[in-house]
C-alpha cells in the first residue's frame, strides 16, 4: 500500500507512514505536529480507502489517499485502483441500474417509492411536505414501467403539489416478483 499526498502543486507518492510525515513536515505552511501526525497514522492504519482531507486553515487543505500505484504515473493513468470485491466474495453485478429499470420482463413487480406528499395540517390549516413510504404489487412489462404505474396511480390519489422522485434515484426500488398467469 503506498501513499499520494498532494498540498497545492506539491505532491509526492511514498510507501511508508513515516515517508509521508517526512514530506509534510518539510513545508512549513503545513505545521507538522504530534496531533497531526497520531491522526495521518490513525488513517494509514485504518480499512479506510477514502481519500483523506486535512484542514490547515479556512479553505486550505492537504490530501491523502490510498493506493496499489507503484509509481506516480501509475497513479495519474489510474491503474492501480484499489478493487472493492462483495463481502460473500461472488463477483459483483455490473449491469448498470438504467439498464435493469428498462429490462423487458412482463410479470409481476414490488415496488418501492419514497416521495413527499402534501398534507394540510389541520391545526393551522397550512399544507406542508412529509416523507411518504408506498408500497405496491403492480403488473408490468419493466422496473421502468412499474415506478409510472405506481406514480399514475398516487397523482390520482395525491395532491398535485406532491414530489416523487426519478425512477433511477435511491428513493424507488423494486424486484421481479414473477410471470403474471393469463
Amino acid at each position: 500500500m503506498n501513499l499520494y499526498l498532494r498540498y497545492f502543486d506539491q505532491e509526492t507518492l511514498v510507501s511508508t507512514v513515516d515517508e509521508a510525515i517526512d514530506f509534510l513536515a518539510a513545508i512549513d505552511q503545513i505545521g507538522m505536529n504530534a496531533e497531526l501526525e497520531a491522526s495521518i497514522r490513525d488513517y494509514v492504519s485504518s480499512d479506510v480507502f477514502y481519500p483523506k482531507r486535512y484542514k490547515i486553515r479556512p479553505r486550505v487543505y492537504f490530501i491523502i489517499i490510498k493506493t496499489e500505484a507503484a509509481t506516480m504515473q501509475d497513479f495519474k493513468e489510474k491503474k492501480a485502483l484499489h478493487a472493492t470485491s462483495a463481502s460473500d466474495g461472488r463477483e459483483r453485478n455490473t449491469v448498470p441500474a438504467i439498464q435493469k429499470l428498462n429490462e423487458f420482463n412482463s410479470g409481476w413487480y414490488e415496488g418501492e417509492i419514497d416521495f413527499k406528499r402534501v398534507l394540510l395540517v389541520p391545526t393551522t390549516g397550512k399544507y406542508q411536505y412529509r416523507d411518504t413510504h408506498f408500497v405496491a404489487q403492480v403488473k408490468a412489462d419493466s422496473g421502468m414501467d412499474c415506478y409510472n404505474r405506481i406514480v399514475e396511480h398516487l397523482r390520482e390519489r395525491v395532491d398535485e403539489r406532491s414530489q416523487f422522485p426519478s425512477a433511477k434515484g435511491k428513493n424507488f426500488k423494486f424486484r421481479f416478483l414473477g410471470k403474471a398467469i393469463v
